[in-house]
């Protein structure tokens, strides 16, 4: 002979719970109580079967299984021991769990608008940050668009330096005619330059552009995502919540 020791002795219970509705439904069963009566005229060494309860109480076998299945389940009713029979069944001796029951107050239930207030502080952080990033992608711009009229300065200065040094090594009655030669010269490999300084301000506008569109691109997918960890947040709480 075997047995199984329960080790809890108490029963705390919630009214919001599942296990309090069925718990109730066991006891108001008319089968059940007439079980929990008998069990509790048995003394600690009554070997008590589900064959003896039915013989004694006049019950049919299968309502005695059934109820005393329910009343375990609600922990009302423990295996204590049990022995094989002839066929080599294994046959349970019940006895009362001898536990009180304890009815906890049900917690109130968290609303929709609190969760929300308790996830503001995370939004507005969210918000924070793309803003952010998007006034440092505003902020980079200037620094590309500058970078057209910095080519046109560095592709003029030597223009003029080379000019200056022509004229200072000529001489005073060569001075005009060699000028106006200089100023012709240097006036056409500016106009030679011209394509290239165009095509620095064209490539310096479009590497601006695309650093533009790149950076509001990170702040949508920025706020994108911390919607989307929100409504996660949300689902796995809800999910929680009916476990």
């Amino acid at each position: 002979m075997a047995k199984k020791q329960s080790k809890q002795t108490f029963l705390l219970v919630s009214l919001s719970e599942e296990k309090t509705k069925k718990l109730a439904n066991v006891i108001t069963s008319a089968s059940a109580r007439k079980i929990l009566d008998y069990l509790a005229t048995k003394g600690e060494d009554d070997e008590v079967t589900e064959t003896q309860i039915s013989k004694d109480l006049k019950l049919p076998l299968s309502t005695v299984h059934y109820n005393l299945q329910q009343l375990q389940a609600g922990n009302l009713v423990d295996v204590d021991e049990f022995h094989y029979s002839k066929k080599g069944k294994e046959v349970n001796h019940y006895k009362l769990a001898n536990k009180y029951i304890i009815i906890a107050p049900s917690a109130p239930t968290q609303t929709i608008r609190d969760r929300l207030k308790s996830l503001l502080p995370v939004a507005l952080l969210a918000a924070g940050a793309a803003a952010l990033i998007q006034v440092f992608s505003r902020l980079s711009q200037p620094s590309f668009n500058s970078f057209s009229l910095g080519a046109a300065q560095k592709s003029a200065v030597p223009l003029a330096n080379e000019a200056i040094q022509d004229a200072s090594a000529s001489s005073a009655a060569a001075a005009q005619p060699l000028v106006e030669e200089v100023a012709a010269k240097a006036v056409a490999r500016i106009a030679d330059q011209a394509p290239i300084v165009a095509d620095y301000a064209s490539q310096a506008a479009s590497t601006a552009q695309q650093t533009s569109s790149i950076f509001s691109n990170i702040a949508l997918w920025f706020i994108i995502g911390a919607v989307f960890a929100l409504i996660a947040y949300l689902i796995i709480e809800k999910i929680r919540k009916r476990d």
